[in-house]
């Protein structure tokens, strides 16, 4: 890889220079689509609070599954058991707090395209041909795979964990009050934790390069993949409940098995490059 300097012809105060401005257009465009998302709250918590509602569309559909394969469940039976939960607010400023810290989420999640745009241009010139398209391909990759995961974990993870968790009760003279906070928290942690995992493949390709990981050994300890993949699964949905499970270990496996397959090509440019 070339140098930055060598490649451009620009001092290091002038790479300075050109970071700071592609910083401060991230900044200025996190801060409009904050202030957008601010003044539209109606529709952000809408989409923020959408997986606690009884009619949150995943629970219906999931419900119609569970009564298809069960004579004994019917769709209106279980519609029924499912209750509204209403969150709590505990302290004097924090739905204003949590207000700012859902909108600047939001500006950030927005703007997301565009700062992996301005990483890939700031560090493009000090790249060959070869290297921009690999390079623009990881980035590309790394982002895709970690909205999907975000995405499993809104409509699947994170719905079925709080339909457990709210209505889950050490004794039935304890009764549970579920704050905004701590709803907030959970799905912004859990989406988190699912877009890192989704980047194993990434992963797998870097230590590959490094020649750290072989595809022999990831086939031998693919059964112990496997079933560590179900321990973390029914860690993150702890629903007992084996279709839940089901769904969110299948990716899980699925790109275990996608990690492979990249380890393998990485072994056989090695091998042509040898």
């Amino acid at each position: 890889m070339k140098s930055h300097e060598a490649s451009t012809g620009l001092h290091f105060w002038e790479h300075f220079d050109v970071l700071r401005r592609y910083l401060l257009r991230v900044c200025v465009l996190c801060l409009v689509f904050s202030v957008v998302a601010f003044i539209f709250k109606e529709y952000v918590f809408a989409v923020l609070l959408a997986p606690m509602k009884p009619d949150f569309f995943v629970y219906s559909w999931f419900d119609s599954v569970q009564a298809f394969f069960s004579s004994r469940w019917n769709g209106a039976e279980i519609a029924e058991s499912m209750q509204e939960v209403q969150l709590i607010n505990t302290e004097l400023a924090n739905q204003f707090l949590m207000h700012i810290k859902a909108s600047f989420a939001v500006g950030v999640v927005c703007a997301s395209p565009y700062i992996l745009f301005a990483l890939f241009r700031f560090v493009s010139p000090a790249l060959y041909a070869h290297e921009r398209r690999a390079t623009l391909l990881f980035c590309l990759s790394s982002y895709l795979l970690f909205v999907c995961g975000v995405l499993l974990s809104y409509f699947i993870i994170f719905p079925f964990t709080f339909r457990f968790l709210s209505s889950y009760s050490v004794s039935t003279s304890v009764v549970n009050f579920i704050s905004l906070e701590s709803y907030m928290q959970s799905l912004f942690a859990i989406s988190l934790l699912m877009g890192v995992m989704f980047e194993i493949p990434i992963l797998c390709w870097i230590l590959a390069k490094l020649g750290i990981i072989r595809v022999q050994l990831m086939k031998h300890y693919r059964r112990h993949a496997i079933v560590a993949i179900v321990v973390v699964a029914a860690i993150i949905t702890p629903t007992g409940d084996a279709f839940t499970l089901a769904l969110v270990s299948l990716p899980l496996c699925l790109l275990y098995e996608l990690s492979i397959r990249v380890v393998q090509c990485v072994e056989k440019q090695r091998a042509q490059a040898a």
